[in-house]
């Protein structure tokens, strides 16, 4: 069994900063990549932020100089630091795993944590 467990969302005013943490923990799996993704209300999830295994990232434009996607290969956590937010930032951030798995699951695997809110407002 593999789980996303996700922290560090919550409430904060524009211009602030918050930094949000996804740590994996299983067995038997490997990590390609990690990322963030956001729904707002009435939208559709999209990609925020995302890494790869060897440190190549992506960004959304809308996040571009503000968020950093970071990670930490030993602990199998990703980590993205979110400044100058705005409150179009406002949405339930996602954190995303694409894993290969081997044992009783085998492949190339998508695992999504439960979703952190992040509130921008003043």
């Amino acid at each position: 069994q593999v789980q996303l467990v996700e922290s560090g969302g919550g409430l904060v005013q524009p211009g602030g900063s918050l930094r949000l943490s996804c740590a994996a923990s299983g067995r038997d799996f490997s990590i390609n990549a990690m990322g963030w993704y956001r729904q707002a209300p009435g939208k559709q999830r999209e990609l925020v932020a995302r890494i790869t295994r060897g440190g190549s990232t992506n960004y959304a434009d809308s996040v571009k100089g503000r968020f950093t996607v970071s990670g930490d290969n030993a602990k199998n956590t990703v980590y993205l630091q979110m400044d100058s937010l705005k409150p179009e930032d406002t949405a339930v951030y996602y954190c995303n795993a694409d894993m290969t798995r081997w044992g009783r699951t085998v492949g190339r695997v998508d695992y999504w944590g439960q979703g952190t809110q992040v509130t921008v407002s003043s």
